[in-house]
């Protein structure tokens, strides 16, 4: 079974999000503290254990969603085989090498063959795999993966482009750098027409309606 096709590992952080009082996480943050040379009483961060851990269950929320599940509801019979592009969804997850946040935006095609997703679930999807701990590389690949077996269609393209504050805040120290990466399925693989189509709608930038 593919990541993208997994069921929450487990409903024990939801349970704990509702009583955060008893979250294991909280003395654990305590005791970092005091590992990094902090004193954990005083008033500045007294409630930090406790911030953190409700911070964190937030930041991972998506281990407790099944795309499948939240998606199902939202697919519905259409006799539409155009292109359909969701882009400039903006995403914020953390990197499981480091623990600190990367963000950007999510660039999402796909060509139906039947069936269409109502339009808002695409950002819902985007953020199930965000809440998690991610490499970008996973994330891209599971977002595409998930549409591809859900809805069956002719294509699928997801691009994703993000900056990482773990190579702006240490190691390389590279405040410029962004990294992008893609998923290409099916005509959008195989298609130059079809795939230079998206390329040329993503470039593509509108006035706004206001």
């Amino acid at each position: 079974m593919s990541d993208a096709r997994k069921k929450p590992a487990t409903q024990a952080g939801a349970e704990r999000v509702s009583n955060p009082d008893q979250d294991p996480i909280a003395p654990m943050v305590q005791e970092l503290l005091r590992e990094l040379g902090e004193d954990p009483t005083r008033d500045g961060l007294e409630q930090t254990p406790s911030r953190v851990s409700k911070a964190l269950r937030f930041f991972t929320r998506g281990y407790q969603e099944s795309p499948q599940e939240v998606l199902g509801e939202a697919l519905f019979d259409v006799s539409y085989d155009e292109m359909v592009l969701v882009k400039d969804i903006e995403f914020y997850s953390l990197c499981e090498h480091h623990l600190l946040p990367f963000f950007g935006r999510v660039h999402v095609a796909y060509i139906p063959k039947g069936k269409v997703l109502g339009l808002s679930k695409i950002p819902r999807l985007v953020e199930i795999f965000a809440r998690r701990l991610q490499v970008q590389e996973r994330m891209t690949v599971n977002i595409a993966e998930t549409l591809e077996e859900l809805l069956e269609p002719r294509g699928v393209a997801v691009v994703v482009e993000a900056i990482h504050l773990c190579m702006m805040m240490r190691g390389v120290r590279q405040q410029n750098a962004s990294a992008i990466t893609s998923s290409i399925r099916g005509e959008f693989e195989k298609d130059p027409k079809t795939r230079a189509e998206f390329m040329d709608l993503l470039r593509f930038r509108r006035e706004s309606f206001t």
